[in-house]
């Protein structure tokens, strides 16, 4: 998203854009960061200070992103670290997919963990580790396999999109959400969906079986391409 689009998403939440204080970026594809240099850059707030977040970033993706004419703020971690920014504790985690150093999150404050993984090709035992134990879970649900072979992207790009460092399918989500999803995880949001070859009523089926199969009392939200999802509150 653009800045503009950023900043109009946050002030729709009642969350004031004068009042981040950091990014965190997973990896440097063009639709995670098509926005982030002018996001990036120093600006002035409401009340006249200069403000310019810091960008959390690991070492080997910084390099790859296009800043153009930008001078960003760079916090750089190594994949694998664990930093605090504020009274939140943050753990990044490699992931499987086709970018330089791509990263998932997990966010720890006050007793709550809230984790995200996205952009993954599937799922090893070393992301499933960091996804425990989540209060909240943002989960990728990229495409419906039938809609991605018979639809509109070249054969080159569905077979990168089906690898294992690709992204994840409904059925792939849908296979962690039975074997793995943990009894503490309140919220489950499926995020990443693509608007050629998924719908969201294809992602939360598949996800409703998989969940009323282990009889969780998860609840259960569809990220829309478009749309902001509720706020969550804990």
């Amino acid at each position: 998203m653009s800045r503009k689009d950023t900043f109009e998403r946050l002030t729709a939440l009642g969350v004031d854009p004068d009042s981040l204080t950091a990014i965190l970026i997973t990896h440097e594809h063009v639709d995670h960061v098509a926005g982030l240099p002018v996001l990036a850059k120093r600006r002035e707030s409401k009340s006249g200070a200069s403000i310019q977040v810091p960008i959390y970033i690991s070492h080997l993706t910084a390099p790859a992103v296009p800043w153009a004419d930008c001078e960003p703020a760079l916090e750089q971690f190594q994949a694998g670290a664990n930093f605090t920014i504020g009274d939140v504790d943050v753990t990044s985690f490699s992931i499987p997919h086709d970018a330089a150093d791509p990263v998932g999150y997990s966010f720890r404050a006050e007793g709550i963990k809230i984790s995200i993984a996205t952009d993954l090709g599937y799922l090893p035992d070393s992301v499933r580790v960091h996804l425990r134990g989540s209060d909240i879970l943002l989960l990728e649900s990229n495409h419906d396999l039938e809609m991605l072979k018979v639809g509109p992207y070249p054969w080159a790009i569905k077979q990168r999109v089906m690898s294992r460092m690709g992204h994840l399918s409904n059925d792939a989500a849908s296979a962690f959400i039975r074997e793995e999803v943990d009894t503490r995880t309140s919220t489950l949001i499926l995020g990443h969906l693509s608007e050629s070859n998924n719908h969201p009523a294809l992602a939360e089926q598949a996800a409703t079986q998989a969940l009323n199969g282990r009889h969780l009392f998860t609840k259960l939200v569809i990220a829309h391409p478009h749309n902001g999802t509720e706020t969550f509150t804990y």
